[in-house]
């Protein structure tokens, strides 16, 4: 069992409870971290995507001058903070971060207690909390930033997803093995569905016709239809799986198994295992490139990731890249993937087709989740010990070319106790 009371059980358990892993763990180890594998494999992507990033890199930079385009009437631009130690979600207004990156800060909502998970509505103009410990799912109407409902669930709520079509919400129940499924139109529970044990989090689809849930004390996930609102397929898969990661094609589904030191791959046509994969220590976190090509497997216990190829089903190779990493995020054009690291409180930069780390950036204590702005230029970094908000610029620009030729952290934005999530809502008032 995990020592309680030591800095690196404390450190752990904040990332098991941003996860939904409930269940206790062996106490962390420091191994001497490997080197990093597959070198091959990078030099491969390097001659095909050089020339490709380094367009878009002067294409990023050239748009991000200092002849700012002026926002359309309307506009609006929020990210959302959930607070678990606050019980609050803080509002940034990201449209300032051009003109006054000093004045971000717009307000903070009071939700149930223990907010964890947070989603935004694709097609209405709505966000939504799960409240792990109030057992409930607050609505924020995010043209007012005001809560307008809450919804009761069952035990441990800890992450909402959300349909494409924007019509119902999916929260699995930590602590009732069921997942509820929430009528958005209506904002009424229209089902709860029996799964397996301890369900850390329930997946859609992007075509929104399949759920899938994983269930942590069973080693099983459970893949639900989303029309029939039935339990279609139980498979068994790798020990605790936490985390997952559903290919755009709809076509295998990706588990992260911490118990085990695996990820799993499901066929989602046939509902069966195809293979385990094994990663680093203590897999918490999966991250998806755009293309859907490659998955980036963040190894918290021994400060490594290690990169999925999804077609073949193989691991193409480990790489160190900071102390216990955590989330990670890929930019749209498949390049760099930012990945945070919660040991060493900095935020890591790496180039994919380069196969290597490309830079550092200090933020505040414990950084987890992030995200990047709708126009890339700048990355949220929770800091989930200091809680605040490190604002990192990622383009140059030449209001900024006195403090870094690429990427810097430009604000420190304070928030509530201990952030757990964040969304970015971008829309236009009276519609998406």
């Amino acid at each position: 069992m995990m020592l309680p009371g030591t800095t690196e059980s404390r450190a752990l358990t904040h990332v098991l409870r941003r996860s939904a892993l409930l269940k206790k763990w062996q106490p962390l180890r420091r191994p001497a971290p490997s080197a990093g594998s597959g070198r091959a494999l990078a030099k491969g992507r390097l001659e095909r995507g050089t020339q490709v990033a380094l367009v878009l890199l002067a294409a990023l930079s050239f748009t991000a001058c200092d002849q700012h385009q002026p926002l359309a009437a309307g506009y609006h631009e929020y990210a959302y903070i959930t607070n678990g130690k606050s019980g609050s979600v803080s509002v940034l207004d990201l449209t300032q971060l051009e003109t006054n990156p000093s004045r971000l800060y717009a307000k903070t909502i009071t939700v149930g207690t223990g907010p964890t998970g947070v989603a935004a509505n694709p097609r209405r103009n709505e966000i939504y909390v799960a409240n792990a410990d109030s057992n409930n799912v607050s609505i924020i109407d995010a043209e007012k930033n005001q809560q307008v409902a809450v919804i009761g669930v069952h035990r441990a709520p800890y992450d909402v997803s959300v349909s494409p079509d924007g019509t119902r919400a999916y929260v699995a129940n930590s602590g009732s093995a069921n997942m509820s499924v929430i009528d958005l139109g209506k904002r009424a529970v229209i089902a709860t569905i029996r799964v397996g044990g301890a369900p850390g989090l329930a997946k859609v689809s992007p075509d929104g016709k399949l759920v899938v849930v994983s269930n942590r004390a069973d080693n099983t996930v459970s893949i639900i239809d989303a029309e029939k609102l039935a339990v279609r397929s139980t498979v068994p898969v790798c020990k605790q799986p936490q985390d997952m990661a559903i290919l755009p094609d709809n076509s295998k589904v990706f588990v992260a198994c911490p118990g085990s030191n695996q990820v799993a791959a499901v066929d989602l046509k046939s509902d069966r295992l195809l293979t385990y994969l094994d990663v680093g220590e203590l897999p918490v976190y999966l991250t998806l490139k755009p293309d859907g090509g490659e998955l980036f497997v963040s190894n918290f216990n021994s400060n490594n990731f290690s990169i999925i190829e999804t077609t073949t089903n193989e691991v193409g190779g480990s790489y160190l890249i900071g102390d216990n990493p955590t989330h990670g995020v890929v930019t749209s054009d498949n390049s760099l993937l930012y990945m945070s690291n919660f040991g060493s409180d900095a935020v890591s930069v790496y180039a994919i087709d380069e196969g290597r780390v490309i830079g550092t950036v200090q933020v505040g204590r414990h950084p987890d989740a992030l995200a990047l702005t709708p126009d890339e230029a700048h990355l949220l970094v929770l800091d989930s010990a200091s809680g605040d908000v490190a604002v990192i610029r990622t383009v140059k620009t030449k209001q900024n070319s006195k403090i870094s030729a690429d990427r810097a952290l430009v604000n420190l934005v304070p928030v509530g106790s201990q952030p757990n999530d964040i969304v970015i809502k971008a829309f236009k008032s009276g519609g998406q």
